[in-house]
């Protein structure tokens, strides 16, 4: 039963039009702590008429803001990196309360954001020209690097905090605006609190909006706005198939970061009690709730049984309750729905013939570690992503059999490989079809300043980096003709 608090209560406002008010919607959208249901936040969701007032102020704050000086951006960037270092502890206990997550996972996260601000910190200095020759006598080719213009960020409730400032620290450091459409479950992580960030460190107003949106009400209006250029969305693949087709039939870049299936392989020469170790902490960091989580546990017949013995042993250590609790790694599924999804997975793959040999308890959204064994891929444990503490382990007879097992899913996101030796490692990794892959480590590693993101039906495009600068900025050609032309008629 849910316990009416109202515990922040000075998040029940949106920032739309370059100040705070409430949405527009007659319906409302209430924040609940996934773990003990108490309400966190009610406020008021943003209709149809609330983004198109979002875009249309974005899009003329954005004017100016392509021209300002590079020397702004940065300060402001800097800033509210200082910002989010300064509330560090703040931060965490709101991921805590909002997401489920726990301390280790959310301190990890804000962490993450710090990167990400200061990384797009250098971006407003990459903003040039280059000139290039041209095959034309007296003519000068010159190419300008510039900002889209408008961004639409779509972001989701799992890493709330740093998957919708990866989008917006590059987008504002290279002169664009923004609005984003946080998940209802974690508005405030996941783009309340950072508009307000950027609003204390000195972000002119109009260049970021926070549309908090109920789909029934405004169906696909988020996209098929004509204002935005680029539509990021972080998500489901099936909901970013959707996005990403809109987008692309109005004409806008989609930028896409979707589920994933990812595989971690343990070879017969691997160090056992190192792969089960990473295996331990791939699988249940954020109780498995990451989109990069390990969802097949690939094991050399050799190594099987014990590698599952030793990682049963490990999986009785980690601590599940409650994320207040500083030694707890295991916290709540985000909502009820997602416990029975996962539970109907396992149902479905004991019928299939896979054998539970870790059943975990379940109350409310507190779901213990699940372990599966014997699992063949063909199974519907192996073929969708879990999002849960619920383990499989896959046997395979061969190197070359643990590369086709990998391979053998439409997702292609991130990966592991644990082999005897570097290079064969490396060999293997080089063979699966992944947008990133691990040897000798676990499947969960994002750093800000190397590109993130998947192949297959895992996504389109690269956050962080460069490669998240070149996903928000577009290159003018302008030629110059300094001496007169000679044509060949007129």
């Amino acid at each position: 039963m849910t316990v009416k608090t109202n515990k922040y209560t000075e998040w029940n406002k949106l920032m739309l039009g370059g100040k705070w008010r409430e949405g527009s919607s007659v319906n409302y959208c209430t924040v609940t702590n996934p773990f003990n249901d108490e309400v966190l936040t009610e406020l008021k969701y943003a209709n149809k008429e609330d983004i198109h007032e979002a875009y249309q102020a974005a899009e003329e704050a954005q004017k100016s803001w392509s021209n300002s000086n590079p020397y702004e951006r940065i300060a402001i960037l800097e800033k509210a990196a200082q910002i989010v270092q300064d509330r560090k502890d703040e931060l965490i206990q709101l991921l805590v309360e909002e997401t489920g997550s726990s301390q280790l996972k959310a301190s990890v996260e804000v962490d993450c954001v710090v990167g990400d601000l200061k990384l797009a910190s250098t971006f407003p200095m990459m903003m040039g020209a280059d000139i290039r020759p041209s095959g034309i006598p007296g003519k000068e080719n010159r190419i300008y690097r510039e900002p889209v213009g408008v961004v639409g960020a779509i972001t989701p409730w799992n890493w709330p905090f740093h998957l919708t400032m990866r989008v917006v620290a590059p987008a504002i450091a290279t002169g664009n605006a923004i609005v984003i459409k946080p998940d209802f479950q974690t508005p405030i992580s996941g783009g309340l609190i950072i508009a307000k960030i950027f609003e204390e460190a000195g972000l002119p107003n109009g260049l970021i909006h926070v549309t908090v949106a109920d789909l029934e009400e405004i169906g696909d209006y988020f996209v098929e706005h004509p204002v935005p250029s680029v539509i990021s969305f972080t998500g489901s693949t099936a909901a970013g198939r959707h996005v990403g087709s809109l987008a692309v039939k109005h004409v806008k870049k989609p930028a896409l970061e979707l589920g994933g299936n990812n595989a971690f392989i343990v070879l017969d020469d691997a160090d056992l009690d190192q792969a089960v170790s990473a295996a331990t902490f791939g699988k249940y960091m954020h109780s498995g709730q990451i989109c990069i989580a390990i969802n097949r546990i690939i094991i050399d017949r050799n190594l099987y049984e014990p590698f599952v013995q030793k990682f049963l042993e490990k999986t009785a250590q980690v601590k599940v309750g409650d994320p207040q609790n500083s030694e707890t790694i295991i916290g709540p599924m985000i909502n009820r729905k997602q416990v029975e999804r996962a539970l109907s997975i396992i149902e479905k793959s004991k019928a299939e013939g896979a054998r539970v040999v870790k059943e975990g308890n379940v109350t409310g959204n507190l779901m213990e570690p699940f372990v599966l064994v014997d699992v063949k891929n063909d199974m519907t444990i192996a073929q969708n992503e879990i999002f849960a503490p619920v383990a499989c382990i896959i046997p395979v007879d061969s190197e070359e059999e643990a590369i086709r097992v990998a391979n053998d899913s439409p997702f292609g996101l991130s990966g592991a490989v644990f082999a005897g030796t570097i290079e064969r490692g490396i060999k293997v990794a080089k063979q699966i079809k992944t947008g990133m892959i691990h040897v000798n480590d676990q499947t969960v590693n994002v750093e800000t300043n190397i590109p993130f993101g998947g192949e297959k039906a895992s996504g389109l495009g690269r956050y962080c980096g460069e490669w998240a600068f070149e996903e928000f900025t577009t290159v003018k050609w302008i030629s110059v003709q300094k001496d007169p032309r000679q044509y060949p008629f007129s």
